[in-house]
């Protein structure tokens, strides 16, 4: 029979025992102590040296417990409890009859028939501690095999999720060490960038292969916990699959994030309503400098020191830190009728401001985007007229009075240049660029296609103007650069002659008749071309049409 109850599990030893009981007259303590047993059995046992996602709903505690091995007469144990969004209440209890009675059944004493019979169980639970609040607690104590420990677990704010964590291994190390200054600290701050530094984890010198620190970069507040920081992000509106970016596991993205992968760094940027989450890991580096970043902007700054093998985390004290200023930009005059073309570095000189003052109440400002991406706002005597990015040729025709005063802002966001043509005039003044067609898309037909032509076709518009038509070959990985580079403000004079094909003119009265189409021959079999439409008004000035791939068929 003794061998019996010792492989019977913990909790049909708390079945039987509280069955048994049931059968025979109990005192008010009695009862108390099956009423505790009963409320043990309805828990769950904790797993030893294993992380634990507990979930909890809204004033419904939860409880676990956990005994020790049979043999370990007094012995170390750890609790870790992280919670993962609103504070928590959480307690341990001890619960001495109830674990005296399961040790003596486990070894198979004859005491424990008698305890049985007898009915004598003084309920001996004490709280041995409690905390509440939303940091990661650790509780360190010692444990004995005479003794019932059980977590307790409440929310009183609403349904949420922690983690918590038992060992009795005092050498186990599921989570990551932290320095004694789990400090971060700021040495550099810029317009666009913050540089941070913090001291190494022990774990890192001793693990370096499998521990890698991430950072995490918002508008909000600091985060005390990795699974703090995750819910965060998918209250915001996002789906966000467990620890995506800090364990790297191979999960897709979502719509609303953008994974930028460079120099052995995994960057994670979470669009939200409420901004951007920003998730970056830098392998063993204790040293990063953040680029771009919003000038005048308060940033919150969290390191975690993630163990790749088990997931777990450990997370330093965070910071924060504001940007400089942005410098007060040079401003340039503008003049009637001249057109000026502006340059942008997207990681030197991100903005540039124009001025004009009117010498007519109707103007005009005409803005040709020649690469890249450029946002435009315009202020007149200080308040916004115009804002917007802009594509392709834009007009903006505005009414005011005499020296009313315009600010033109340039903008550029993102890291590549950008350039742009701009040119303010009276509304009445002779227009710089041709009348456009509804669209600058050139089509090709894939029926008419041959080993050595094809035919290509554009709109044109109801004014008589000069088409020119260029060609030039292309490899297959070069479609994406040539694409990309192509500077929509350059004109023919910078293309070789040999790419010339042919200039006509044309227009029709009927915008629906206005389309024209040319075939290209001389061309050789299974080879892809790329081919330019410039369109030139009456001061010259050409607008380019988005350019076009097509490829020769292979065997005709």
């Amino acid at each position: 029979m003794s061998w019996f109850w010792f492989y019977l599990p913990l909790h049909l030893l708390l079945t039987a025992y509280l069955c048994h009981s049931i059968k025979a007259p109990t005192t008010s303590s009695q009862q108390s102590f099956k009423t505790d047993l009963f409320n043990f059995y309805h828990s769950l046992i904790l797993a030893d040296g294993k992380e634990t996602t507990v979930h909890l709903l809204k004033d419904i505690p939860k409880r676990y417990y956990f005994v020790l091995e049979e043999g370990r007469a007094l012995a170390p144990f750890t609790i870790i409890v992280t919670p993962c969004d609103v504070p928590i209440e959480w307690s341990i209890l001890v619960h001495k009859a109830a674990a005296n009675f399961l040790g003596k059944a486990a070894r198979g004493d004859r005491d424990t028939q008698e305890f049985s019979k007898s009915q004598k169980a003084p309920s001996m639970v004490s709280t041995i501690f409690n905390y509440k609040g939303n940091s990661v607690e650790t509780y360190m104590g010692m444990s004995s095999h005479s003794a019932l420990y059980m977590l307790e677990f409440l929310s009183t704010e609403r349904d949420t999720h922690i983690t918590v964590y038992l060992t009795t291994d005092a050498s186990g190390h599921l989570y990551p060490e932290l320095p004694m200054d789990p400090r971060i600290d700021v040495i550099g701050i810029g317009h666009t960038t913050v540089t941070l530094t913090w001291k190494h984890s022990p774990s890192v010198l001793q693990h370096r292969e499998n521990i890698q620190y991430c950072l995490l970069v918002n508008e909000k507040h600091n985060y005390k916990s990795l699974c703090a920081a995750e819910t965060a992000i998918r209250s915001s509106g996002m789906k966000l699959p467990p620890t995506l970016s800090l364990s790297l596991s191979p999960y897709l993205l979502e719509p609303q994030q953008v994974m930028i992968l460079s120099n052995s760094e995994l960057s994670i940027i979470n669009k939200a309503s409420s901004g951007e989450v920003r998730q970056i890991c830098m392998g063993t580096k204790n040293t990063y400098t953040v680029p771009n970043l919003s000038p005048s902007t308060q940033y919150y700054f969290d390191v975690f020191v993630v163990n790749l093998l088990t997931n777990a985390s450990a997370a330093y004290t965070g910071t924060f830190a504001r940007t400089l200023e942005e410098p007060e930009p040079k401003v340039m005059e503008l003049k009637d009728g001249k057109v000026i073309q502006v340059v942008l570095d997207g990681k030197k000189q991100k903005f540039y401001s124009l001025q004009y003052q009117a010498r007519h109440r109707k103007i005009q400002f005409i803005f040709q985007l020649c690469r890249g991406q450029v946002r435009v706002h315009i202020t007149k005597n200080g308040k916004t007229v115009a804002l917007e990015n802009i594509s392709g040729l834009r007009y903006f025709s505005l009414k005011g009075k005499l020296l009313d005063t315009y600010l033109v802002q340039l903008r550029s966001p993102e890291e590549s240049n950008s350039s742009v043509k701009v040119q303010v005039s009276p509304h009445f003044h002779k227009p710089l660029f041709p009348l456009l067609p509804e669209s600058l898309k050139i089509k090709s037909f894939s029926k008419l296609r041959t080993c050595n032509s094809v035919t290509i076709a554009w709109l044109g518009t109801q004014e008589e103007s000069k088409y020119c038509v260029y060609k030039k070959r292309i490899e297959e990985d070069q479609v994406w650069m040539e694409l990309r580079s192509v500077d929509r403000c350059s004109g023919p004079e910078s293309r070789h002659k040999s790419e010339k094909v042919l200039c006509k003119y044309f227009y029709d009265i009927n915008l629906q008749r206005a389309v024209t189409t040319e075939t290209i021959k001389g061309l050789d079999a299974g080879t892809l071309y790329l081919f330019d439409v410039y369109l030139f008004g009456p001061s010259g000035i050409p607008v380019r049409y988005h350019s076009k791939v097509v490829k020769t068929r292979k065997k005709c």
